[in-house]
């Protein structure tokens, strides 16, 4: 394992020059020297795809595959296997499973981690299995995915451990919680405590790794055993990364046992691990859980092993919360490119439009969104496990708006690979009826529109959105958009979008092209009755009933059919 000691940094950032020749990676403020937002109309219109090119790249769909309620019923693995021949069938290409390692308890969603060399083959934590099922029921997962073109991306989890083996007595320094570069005393005193950081695995053994974590891997806690007190300590002899996220003064510790990657014996366990992992189960790729909150050259050393040591075609996919599109463009320049991130920012453009009803902006929807900065890495989505109901990114988005915000995300051009969240396809179980923290709270919530309309996209994505695409981004309440389609998908058919959050119905004229002149349109999602034919010149006067998305094709496109019938 000595291979994964010692990487060579990359050289400084050029994007950062703030940093240059000072021998350290950049501090977090340094990604962004400077405040710059920019608007929705900076997206290029017309976006052209020349029709001469002789192919069209096929379009890449991602599904968060798990929602944060589902039951500890240790059968989603399976459930995700059952279901893996649909998700081809709807283009689905990548699925970002949850966290498959041994969890603080066996019911756990995996974000609480225990042991990353645990996929529910050891017996620790109350169980065999995880919440999600065993290793071997994984491996039948990944393996069926991958016979289907689905590559797995599986949800890393290496900020922090949790539910400790032992504890230990230990010096440090107690912290200000609302800014851990001060503490809670004037001369910063060193106090004796007692935490749990003391990992042996005495399910697992030395099976796969021998090493055993303690507290010299660590570089602070939230709780003080000895006397029985939560709070953040910084331990005695380490310091918090420097080039972390800078909320809350320095954003390094975020819970539980804070792992230290500078550590020279953590650097070699993680990165073996994903050597490891790539072994066990048929992966394509990797999300990665709170990235904020540890090391940036970290993380790019990481990135660089996988790269040279794992796999170069591994696509991955970090978790930066932060509604600062320019900074996160800064993160993927620092990272070499070889990372994508979520679009944070159009989210809650999502949100902040969508709850003002008939007076919110459509126009506005883009503005500053990733996917301006950086087109070709940006994961777009409407919902996911932290911003559905209850949770700590809570994003409340109008029910109304749900399905214009997938056609946008799903329908329009270098816009980013969409996912598609679960719970939006199959439903949310929604907290148990004991759950204390319901007080009034929906405990369920059924699929996005019956669960027939997002599905009618994702088809549409599959087979018509190709091609140039005209924005028709013009007025406040309606805003549309065409795509033109490409001889070399789906026999050229494109479709026209259009929606409003008006209370009326809205009619827009727009152009798709001289090449579908003469044909007859429908709206896929049956929302809108009535026919439009194209006239000579390419347009058409499309149509959106109140408050909603239509999405018009061609009424004898390819596939059209089998759009037509689909259900879940």
């Amino acid at each position: 394992m000595s291979q994964f000691l010692g990487l060579a940094s990359h050289r400084p950032d050029e994007a950062n020059p703030s940093s240059e020749g000072t021998g350290r990676p950049p501090l977090s403020h340094e990604l962004r020297p400077h405040r710059h937002r920019r608007p929705a109309t900076e997206i290029p219109n017309p976006w052209i795809y020349p029709e001469d090119a002789p192919s069209c790249p096929e379009n890449q769909t991602m599904m968060q595959g798990f929602e944060w309620y589902l039951p500890a019923d240790y059968q989603h693995w399976n459930r995700l296997t059952g279901i893996i021949p649909t998700l081809s069938v709807l283009g689905i290409t990548s699925i970002w499973i949850p966290p498959a390692c041994k969890a603080s308890w066996h019911t756990g969603n995996g974000y609480d981690i225990y042991d990353l060399f645990d996929l529910g083959e050891f017996t620790q934590k109350g169980a065999r299995q995880t919440k999600w099922g065993t290793k071997e029921e994984l491996q039948t997962l990944t393996q069926t995915a991958h016979a289907h073109s689905i590559r797995v991306l599986f949800d890393a989890v290496l900020n922090h451990k949790a539910a400790a083996d032992y504890s230990e007595p230990a010096r440090a320094i107690r912290v200000n919680p609302s800014d851990r570069n001060k503490t809670l005393s004037e001369k910063g005193e060193v106090e004796e405590i007692e935490t749990w950081t003391g990992w042996s695995f005495p399910g697992r053994g030395s099976t796969y790794s021998p090493m055993r974590w303690n507290r010299e891997h660590f570089t602070g806690i939230d709780y003080d055993h000895l006397r029985r007190e939560n709070g953040v300590w910084r331990f005695e002899g380490k310091q918090w990364a420097t080039d972390v996220d800078e909320e809350l003064g320095n954003y390094d510790y975020l819970m539980f046992a804070d792992i230290d990657h500078k550590h020279p014996e953590v650097r070699r366990d993680i990165f073996y691990w994903t050597s490891w992992l790539s072994r066990q189960v048929k992966l394509g790729g990797m999300r990665l859980d709170a990235i904020k909150h540890y090391s940036f050259e970290f993380l790019r050393d990481l990135i660089t092993h996988i790269h040279l040591h794992v796999d170069p075609d591994w696509f991955l996919v970090g978790e930066y919360w932060r509604q600062d599109s320019e900074f996160l463009a800064r993160y993927i320049e620092f990272m070499d490119h070889r990372i994508s991130l979520f679009d944070v920012q159009l989210v809650n453009n999502f949100s902040q439009v969508s709850l003002r009803g008939e007076k919110g902006d459509l126009r506005t929807i883009f503005d500053d969104a990733l996917v301006i900065w950086k087109p070709h890495h940006a994961v777009t989505f409407v919902v996911n496990h932290d911003t559905q109901d209850g949770q700590s990114l809570e994003t409340p988005i109008a029910p109304f708006f749900k399905p214009l915000a997938y056609a946008l995300i799903l329908l329009r051009a270098n816009a980013g690979m969409p996912c598609v969240f679960y719970a939006d396809l199959y439903g949310s179980m929604g907290k148990s009826e004991d759950d204390e923290t319901i007080k009034g709270r929906q405990s369920s919530s059924p699929p996005v529109s019956g669960g027939t309309v997002i599905p009618k996209m994702m088809l549409a994505r599959k087979y018509w959105a190709y091609g140039t695409q005209l924005d028709y981004f013009d007025d406040p309440a309606c805003v549309g958009f065409t795509r033109f389609g490409h001889p070399s998908r789906s026999r050229g058919d494109g479709l026209a979008v259009i929606m409003t959050n008006d209370w009326e119905y809205k009619t827009k004229t727009m152009c798709v092209g001289k090449r579908h002149a003469g044909e007859v349109w429908t709206d896929v999602l049956k929302w809108c009755p009535g026919r439009v034919r194209i006239d000579s010149e390419g347009y058409g006067e499309f149509v959106a009933c109140p408050q909603s998305v239509s999405v018009w094709v061609y009424e004898a496109a390819f596939s059209r059919d089998l759009v037509d019938m689909f259900r879940l």
